[in-house]
């Protein structure tokens, strides 16, 4: 039981960096791809004196900043609550 609930934890924790971790440098790297492999792309202009480029980069904030919220979100909603199992369980076998 116990050595189950801490290989659930460990595989939610690891799911989660990994979730987090590939959004945000997923995006960066697609913005650097591009940038190295389609100039013509991301010199375009948009309305607004914008360059797709210029977008892409500013959205880059947006991109982390939402990464950030979704690891806080399924922290709490997923690795929260197996960690406070185990310290309960813990607390429980350490209380004679």
């Amino acid at each position: 039981g116990h050595h189950g609930d801490l290989r659930r934890l460990r595989s939610a924790y690891r799911r989660l960096r990994r979730v987090a971790t590939l959004t945000a440098l997923g995006y960066f790297t697609l913005f650097l791809v591009l940038s190295g492999f389609a100039p013509g792309l991301m010199g375009g202009e948009l309305p607004g004196g914008l360059t797709t480029g210029l977008l892409l980069g500013l959205c880059q904030l947006p991109v982390t900043l939402a990464a950030i919220a979704v690891y806080e979100r399924s922290a709490r909603h997923r690795v929260d609550p197996l960690a406070a199992h185990l310290r309960g369980q813990s607390r429980r076998r350490r209380t004679p």
